[in-house]
């Protein structure tokens, strides 16, 4: 397959629908890594991830109802809150699926904080792949190393033209980082989602870490585009309109937390998470009724070759972006193979820096809107080009399973 040219002039036929329909709407984000997951790095903990499971779970808190893990009181959680979650040793690195807790620390998101996130400088050099090839399906198929697209600025506010986008922000080792995320639809609560879609390594270091800590969702960050210079001391309202989100439960691949590296790894074609966040300062509406429009997730994709257009949507940070203002990406996707035993993955041309990688990518669904199909995981040192994951059976129950375990709360 040739190298599919920049489809610049237009930004996508789904727009003027998603925006008309008003419920769905394009969306993606920022990422706290180089495109090469580089914020999985340094993680000090090999131990091995329990369970067998397609999907792994990581819970925190449920209405209020603190779930610790084992050896954790509430004076721990309290100590934590008060600092001790900057404690990165082996023993206090939690790993494990069931280990995940993410306590609400007020005012720690503050604009300042969020500005100076940063994305890690390490990048993936080029991608491992199978050579091109033909045959029946896409997997085991490399097609020819795509044609940059330039990144286009998003259309302000956010908050109108890309409602579901905003950036998720966490604690590593390396400091306050940033990825992105985009509300989805939750199947058990119509119209009432706090269901937020991003990539695995934005969650859990992979097989030599654990969780990141601090997990949070902003959506529409900095809706008015603000430029850096100003960003630290404008009002909050600017910067998260529509608040903070903590995530109270953080769900990933078996396959990430066992095989994710920092350059993605085995573990990059299922490098995807769901969180369930609550509002820091709760006003009893859910995520999809404050920013009022949530995507479908897709889950039956088609092959590559029959998908004409796809776009993928972030908060770039390294030069010469500065990770406060969002852009897009609009390329015809081709496949990229790491191991021909694993799922092929989507890859587009984009000149998206370190800081876009968790962003949501769209193709229009069977009714015309655009629906969320994949997340920016990989991509080069020289930023030709994204590569995100197919969202198969194991992203499936990773989402079926974090809906399932909220069903039945209000």
């Amino acid at each position: 397959m040739p190298s599919q040219r920049p489809r610049a002039t237009h930004r996508y036929d789904g727009w003027r629908a998603l925006r008309a329909h008003g419920s769905r709407t394009l969306a993606a984000a920022a990422v706290a890594t180089a495109l090469a997951l580089s914020a999985t790095a340094c993680g000090p903990s090999d131990d091995k991830a329990a369970g067998n499971d397609k999907a792994s779970a990581s819970s925190q808190q449920s209405d209020n109802v603190l779930q610790l893990p084992k050896g954790f009181s509430l004076k721990d959680i309290e100590k934590w809150k008060n600092g001790d979650w900057k404690n990165w040793d082996r023993d206090r690195w939690l790993r494990e699926a069931r280990d995940f807790i993410n306590p609400i620390i007020k005012g720690h998101w503050k604009p300042d904080t969020m500005k100076d996130a940063q994305s890690d400088d390490k990048k993936l050099a080029d991608a491992p792949g199978a050579a091109p090839g033909s045959g029946q399906g896409d997997q085991g198929v490399t097609d020819p190393v795509p044609r940059p697209v330039p990144a286009q600025a998003v259309k302000l506010p956010y908050h109108q033209s890309v409602p579901p986008v905003g950036k998720v922000f966490f604690d590593a080792p390396q400091g306050h980082m940033v990825c992105s995320g985009t509300v989805v639809k939750d199947p058990a609560h119509p119209g009432k989602s706090n269901l937020v879609w991003t990539a695995g390594h934005c969650v859990h270091a992979g097989k030599k870490g654990g969780w990141y800590r601090n997990i949070a969702f902003v959506p529409s960050y900095n809706d008015k585009g603000l430029p850096s210079s100003r960003v630290n001391t404008a009002p909050v309202q600017d910067v998260a309109p529509h608040g903070v989100w903590w995530a109270n439960w953080a769900q990933t691949s078996t396959q990430w937390i066992t095989q994710g590296a920092e350059t993605g790894g085995q573990g990059a074609p299922y490098d995807f998470s769901v969180l369930h966040v609550a509002q820091e300062n709760g006003s009893g509406k859910s995520l999809e009724e404050t920013v009022g429009s949530a995507l479908t997730v897709d889950f039956n994709a088609p092959q590559v070759k029959s998908i004409n257009s796809m776009g993928a949507w972030g908060y770039p940070a390294a030069p010469p972006f500065d990770g406060q203002k969002m852009y897009d990406c609009i390329d015809r996707p081709g496949r990229l193979s790491l191991d021909p035993a694993q799922p092929t993955m989507y890859r587009i041309g984009c000149t998206m820096t370190g800081g876009s990688s968790g962003g949501g990518w769209f193709a229009k669904g069977p009714d015309g809107r655009p629906e969320l199909v994949s997340n920016t995981s990989i991509g080069p040192s020289d930023s030709r080009w994204l590569a995100g994951p197919h969202l198969g059976p194991e992203a499936k129950g990773v989402y079926d399973a974090i809906s399932q375990k909220f069903a039945s709360k209000g």
